[in-house]
């Protein structure tokens, strides 16, 4: 199982909403993100920079960042991308991070 991080950015006063959204992911999303060997899924707010950091475990080879070409994630851009910045696909811009420190 590998683990990966990436940032994305939430536009200032959207924290509420963003929440909001997130503790009614929608049940379809969730499937697919599981069946794709997504767990374990973490998005962490820095309220001083608007910045969201996000952590995942990933079982295989595909992380919630490759699955942009389903229509289910397609559909969760638009409906996400008023609150934070994005791509002109309305994919989030998401910056990959490294990691730098594990601790089992």
């Amino acid at each position: 199982m590998k683990r990966s991080a990436f940032k994305m950015t939430l536009k200032p006063g959207c924290k509420e909403e963003y929440k909001k959204r997130h503790d009614k992911i929608w049940p379809e999303l969730k499937k697919l993100l599981q069946d794709a060997g997504v767990s374990d899924y973490s998005i962490f707010l820095d309220e001083a920079t608007d910045t969201l950091f996000a952590v995942q475990k990933i079982e295989g080879d595909i992380g919630s960042q490759a699955l942009g070409k389903t229509e289910i994630v397609q559909k969760w851009w638009s409906y996400m991308a008023d609150i934070m910045e994005t791509n002109p696909d309305n994919s989030p811009v998401s910056i990959p991070l490294e990691e730098v420190f594990f601790m089992e």
